[in-house]
């Protein structure tokens, strides 16, 4: 079954409404749609009948009747109370008719509800309500009007009998809609006549008043005119207020009589009690002195009464176990004597304090020493204790036995610094220690280091080949014959896989630094045993010095790590020093990196077009994009110089994309500036990780959908050794391309590691032959020989073929008895900018090549 809750209603009923059940809410809104479509009805009806005088007198009741609502009027010795609005409403009753004491009845209800009570819901309905209630009774009201005018309207009793009927009428509808609400809210019937009349009978009571006194004002009015009326109701409202203060007030002397004779008889009882407190509290003192000498005895921690000199007066038998002593061997004597004495001063100095205005007792860990003379930590907590037979103050001490947290303590603390496999310290904690020497050698320039970086050159292999298992036993065996060749005052670290750093401070000269590399050197290409296999493992050291003037430790390392880059390349020696050199390079690196940041943001990276020609027609076929970095020096530097600090710095991404946005649009621009052009097609190269980034077809999907550009007509280069590098995610990268609708084409065809057996499976659409085949191309070579057996290829698995690097005329024209489709170079066309790629689409027109 669907829960009433369940629904986006139901929901919203349970966050506004969550005491009213079905029944209750139904009532409630029932009453408010009809109580505010009566308000609204009678509105809009008296807006076509009444004058602007009409409305200035109902204008005036609702505001008596409002500020008559401000001073309820409760009924002494009684929890009920009445306002005499309803003579103002009766009065509009008598005077306008029930239209005009509707719109005053839920006027002067508005202002009860929002005066009595918090809630919304019941400040909405009681308008409501006031509105359907006066309707009702004051339409029954003018409906009776005629037979009440042939008995004699004009007369008094007729009058006042139908105002008493009408408000008997009018009291039973707003108490029955009233209480209604909350009856069914609880489960109740919707009516209960006689509760209503008992619950209710002083509002009943007010009812008829207020219909008394308005039938009297009102035949006040017809007989002696509204002069008489101005003076009556201005002192009506006066006397309601002063009876309203007049009540409150007596309501409070009535509230302050009843407080005064409560507080004397207080004060009575509490005089009672005073003797008997005095003894309980004697009797209370007596068992609290027993309670805390049996609680000094059997507390599970440690306690003593102690002097201020520190002399154990009394203490119990925990403190003694925690200490490995009697109570008797511990009597009398000095806290102090079972101190570790290195805690020794931290504690004098505290009882030192005793006296003075700042002790207020200490709380601190201490090392004390147990009998049998191992170190116990004690977490001790001394504070002021005076007993009521004491002839002076003492102190009362306690201590709880915490070795095992401190313990606990000190694992944790060796886990965060420490690397888990070897025992070394870990790169953290290194890069503390490091960080220390730094600062010690900018204030005292005599305090020199130097820092070693290692790695091991062939620990991937033993990983791969042996397993985790024999990597994790020789980085163990690593860490011990590096330690076995050190100082005792160097400090070697793992920072991570097989990397390690040595920190070798005072090494006395730079020799020394290098002695210990060419030593370790030694010593680590000394075979390994693993298990039945033998290891050999050499490492690539890389050693910079605090001559440097390093300013932190991450720069020392960072340094280092350089260095040891250089003698990984090198092959030599197996160290290499950090010099200004390398220094120059890493920051100039380090500089061109956030220049070519900048060059993207700002927009310096622009595109140049090689033009690609069918060679048997000469005609311009499409072109390639070749990324070009205006640098602010002036220069304009090719892919070459920037494209591996882009890989380096995870910065790709973001040229890969300025490429094939910028290359789309410009592409789709020349297709549609002439429709001989619609065939055009532009190729961009791509790298490995791109090819296999799991965003890319759908960066390329993007670009083309911006530039409105036929994915047929975007060719997508990648080189031969990038495919090869892991052929089972370039193959599912180049399907995914593939079913974009793109071209695919493989460069530098040739120079790679492939196997021609993958190539007919790939979906390869063209192959780029390397320049290298074309510059020493001469009838019968070898290259030519090569290029005509590629061609052959190409026409063989339908794949396009085209030259690359043609660079003079005698090429280009063994290329076409070779019968090489297409081909591109310098002496065809040079790299062009934008616009002179357009003068150049001027000239010719490109033919149709699929």
């Amino acid at each position: 079954m669907t829960s009433p809750h369940s629904s986006a209603l139901g929901r919203l009923h349970l966050a506004l409404m969550p005491d009213y059940n079905r029944k209750a809410a139904a009532l409630w809104w029932g009453a408010v749609v009809v109580g505010y479509a009566v308000v609204l009805g009678c509105f809009v009806q008296l807006t076509r009948t009444m004058t602007w005088l009409d409305w200035a007198q109902l204008l005036a009741g609702m505001v008596l009747a409002m500020l008559a609502g401000l001073f309820p009027l409760r009924v002494p010795g009684t929890k009920s109370s009445f306002v005499a609005g309803e003579i103002f409403i009766f009065l509009v009753l008598l005077f306008q008719g029930p239209l005009a004491a509707t719109l005053a009845a839920a006027g002067e209800a508005a202002v009860g509800a929002s005066r009595t009570s918090k809630r919304w819901t019941s400040r909405i309905v009681s308008p409501a309500i006031a509105a359907i209630s006066m309707f009702g009774a004051g339409s029954l009201l003018e409906w009776s009007a005629g037979w009440i005018t042939t008995t004699g309207w004009e007369r008094a009793a007729p009058l006042l009998a139908a105002m008493l009927l009408f408000a008997a009428a009018y009291f039973l509808i707003s108490a029955i809609l009233l209480s209604g609400v909350p009856r069914l809210k609880r489960g109740e019937s919707f009516v209960d006549l006689p509760q209503i009349l008992d619950g209710l009978r002083w509002v009943y009571m007010a009812y008829f008043g207020g219909a008394t006194v308005a039938t009297l004002l009102f035949i006040t009015y017809r007989h002696s005119g509204v002069a008489v009326l101005m003076v009556v109701a201005p002192i009506l409202v006066l006397m309601l207020v002063a009876l309203h203060f007049y009540f409150r007030e007596q309501e409070a002397t009535e509230a302050m009589r009843i407080s005064s004779a409560a507080a004397a008889e207080r004060e009575a009882a509490l005089s009672a009690r005073a003797a008997a407190v005095a003894r309980e509290h004697l009797q209370a003192l007596q068992a609290s002195e027993r309670r805390f000498h049996a609680a000094f005895t059997h507390a599970s921690i440690g306690m003593a009464l102690m002097g201020f000199d520190g002399t154990l007066l009394q203490v119990n038998p925990a403190l003694a176990r925690l200490l490995g002593r009697t109570e008797d061997d511990l009597a009398l004597q000095p806290l102090q004597a079972h101190v570790d004495p290195d805690d020794l001063p931290a504690l004098n100095r505290q009882l030192g304090l005793i006296g003075t205005r700042e002790f207020e007792g200490f709380a601190t860990e201490m090392r004390c020493v147990h009998a049998d003379g191992r170190i116990v930590w004690a977490a001790l907590h001394c504070s002021f204790f005076t007993e009521p037979e004491a002839a002076r103050p003492c102190l009362i001490l306690q201590a709880q036995d915490v070795t095992a947290r401190r313990e606990a303590e000190a694992g944790l603390q060796h886990l965060a610094f420490h690397d888990s496999l070897t025992g070394l310290p870990n790169r953290r904690r290194f890069l503390e220690c490091l960080g220390s020497a730094v600062a010690r050698h900018k204030a005292d320039a005599s305090r020199a280091f130097a820092v070693m970086f290692l790695d091991f050159d062939r620990f991937k292999l033993v990983n791969d080949s042996l397993g985790h298992a024999a990597g994790d036993e020789l980085l163990g065996l690593l860490a011990r014959r590096i330690q076995e060749n050190l100082r005792p005052s160097d400090i070697v670290a793992r920072l991570g896989g097989d990397e390690f750093a040595i920190l070798v401070e005072q090494p006395g000269s730079e020799r020394d630094v290098i002695l210990l590399a060419e030593r370790l050197k030694i010593a680590l290409q000394q075979p390994f045993r693993l298990g039945q296999v033998e290891v050999v493992s050499g490492a690539s050291i890389g050693i910079t010095f605090s001559a440097f003037g390093y300013d932190s430790g991450d720069a020392v390392l960072r340094d280092a790590d350089t260095a040891m880059y250089k003698a990984k390349g090198s092959g030599s020696t197996g160290y290499a020093i950090f010099d200004a050199s390398l220094h120059t390079a890493v920051s100039d690196r380090l500089r061109l990196e956030g220049q070519l940041r900048q060059a993207i943001e700002q927009g310096q990276l622009v595109l140049e077009y090689q033009p690609l020609f069918d060679l048997a027609s000469n005609q311009l076929q499409g072109f390639e994009s070749l990324v070009r970095w205006n640098h602010p020096d002036g220069a304009t530097m090719g892919p070459g110089a920037f494209l591996h600090i882009a890989q380096e710095a995870g910065l790709m991404h973001q040229v890969s994309d300025f490429v094939l946005h910028c290359a789309c649009h410009q592409l789709r621009q020349w297709q549609l500036s002439d429709p001989s052009l619609r065939q055009l097609t532009m190729s961009i190269n791509i790298s490995a990780d791109e090819l296999v980034h799991p965003a890319f077809p759908a960066r390329v999907s993007r670009a083309l959908v911006e530039s409105g550009l036929d994915p047929v007509h975007l060719t997508l280069e990648l080189t031969e050794g990038a495919l090869m590098t892991d052929l089972a995610r370039s193959t599912e990268a180049l399907q995914h391309l593939r079913a974009l609708g793109v071209r695919l084409a493989v460069d530098d065809f040739g120079t790679g590691h492939s196997s021609l057996s993958h190539l007919p499976r790939l979906p390869i659409d063209a192959l780029k032959i390397d320049r290298s085949f074309i510059r020493n191309l001469a009838a019968g070579s070898d290259e030519s020989a090569v290029l005509q057996a590629i061609i052959q290829l190409g026409r063989s698995l339908r794949k396009a073929v085209v030259a690359e690097g043609i660079e003079s005329a005698l090429q280009l024209r063994q290329l076409r008895e070779l019968g090489c489709p297409l081909g591109q170079g310098f002496h065809l066309a040079t790299p062009l900018s934008a616009q002179a790629a357009n003068e150049l689409l001027m000239q010719q027109r490109p033919a149709h090549y699929n």
